[in-house]
């Protein structure tokens, strides 16, 4: 159980309290009881201090008020708080062994502590690091290649030819390599176009549940480093996903799209095939990206939420936005030559 003193170290911050309490639980304000470690990571939630039970807070030294419990001061409490967690991770630890009911081929290569748990399946050719813990019921296709200290979390499919780098996380059930939607039409229906390429994963990039990552159809999808992409986010065959980005839940890339470095792109977006977005952009939730982005910034589009009665008669004014243009237009250029004519 770590003490006040402890997390002080662990995390290099200066403190006020007992080194010696004990703190097992790490909890929000709001739920913090006797023995929690808490955090305040904005200046408008430090009025909570006052009433809360929290035995200790990460908070900056300036917002701390009238509480008179231990503090851990941080200038950046969100960030310290989520270096925190780490001293409290309850999740299951890798046994380093290979389960009797895994299938792991003799051309495999496994590295050093490596974990393979019960019924994952390795096919030939499979290159493993040193550290890397496959859960159960995973599926490594022939040639798939994963780097140190990656976890690959239960019912995760890679197909043949896949690359993953190191310090990776890939949650439960998300498959990465599957074909990409390409199929040239006919007279007589949908000529299935072979996807040739693979997809490559940097290092420390962390891939949510239920995702689904296509190969390219000739060249490489690929995911660079530290890449962060939440649950059920579609990415389409030639993407390309630029380093330090971060995608929200339920995103889709259209295929050949190309994603600049250092984004953010909110839930639901949808980026259209084969255009490009800069550097440091970013996307709002439900945007609807249809060209090329060639600027830094934020964007969005959509409209905010409204009454039922108010969106239908919105929406029917927008059927006719391209008249009303044109008649403003005319009205603009009947009024300057009147000006003119009287000037």
């Amino acid at each position: 159980m770590p003490t006040l003193g402890d997390i002080a170290k662990a995390l290099d911050l200066p403190f006020r309290g007992n080194p010696e309490t004990q703190l097992p639980r790490l909890a929000s304000l709001d739920s913090a009881g006797e023995g929690d470690l808490s955090f305040v990571a904005q200046k408008k939630f430090s009025k909570q201090l006052a009433t809360s039970s929290a035995a200790a807070v990460i908070c900056p030294e300036d917002w701390v008020g009238d509480y008179t419990g231990a503090v851990l001061f941080s200038a950046q409490p969100y960030v310290d708080f989520a270096r925190a967690t780490h001293l409290f991770d309850n999740r299951a630890q890798p046994l380093g062994r290979v389960h009797e009911t895994a299938i792991v081929p003799a051309t495999a290569q496994l590295g050093t502590n490596v974990t393979i748990d019960a019924g994952a399946v390795l096919e030939d050719g499979v290159v493993l690091g040193d550290n890397v813990w496959i859960g159960p019921n995973v599926w490594a296709g022939s040639d798939v290649k994963i780097g140190d200290a990656t976890e690959i979390r239960s019912g995760v499919s890679l197909y043949h030819g896949v690359t993953v780098g190191h310090g990776c996380l890939i949650h439960a059930n998300t498959v990465i390599g599957s074909d990409g939607f390409g199929f040239a039409p006919t007279n007589s229906g949908w000529e299935k176009i072979l996807q040739l390429g693979a997809v490559t994963i940097g290092d420390r990039v962390e891939i949510g549940a239920g995702c689904a990552i296509d190969r390219g159809a000739l060249d490489n999808t690929v995911i660079e480093d530290d890449v962060i992409i939440d649950n059920l986010v579609h990415i389409a065959h030639g993407v390309t996903i630029g380093a330090r980005s971060a995608i929200a839940g339920q995103v889709g890339f259209a295929g050949g799209a190309k994603l600049g470095e250092g984004c953010t792109v909110g839930g639901q977006a949808g980026f259209s095939g084969h255009l490009e977005i800069a550097n440091d952009v970013h996307i709002g939730g439900q945007g609807r990206v249809s060209r090329s982005v060639t600027e830094p910034g934020h964007y969005a589009s959509g409209t905010g939420l409204m009454p039922t009665r108010d969106w239908a008669r919105n929406a029917a004014r927008y059927e006719k936005l391209n008249d009303m243009a044109k008649r403003i237009e005319a009205l603009e250029k009947a009024l300057a030559e009147k000006a003119k004519r009287n000037s």
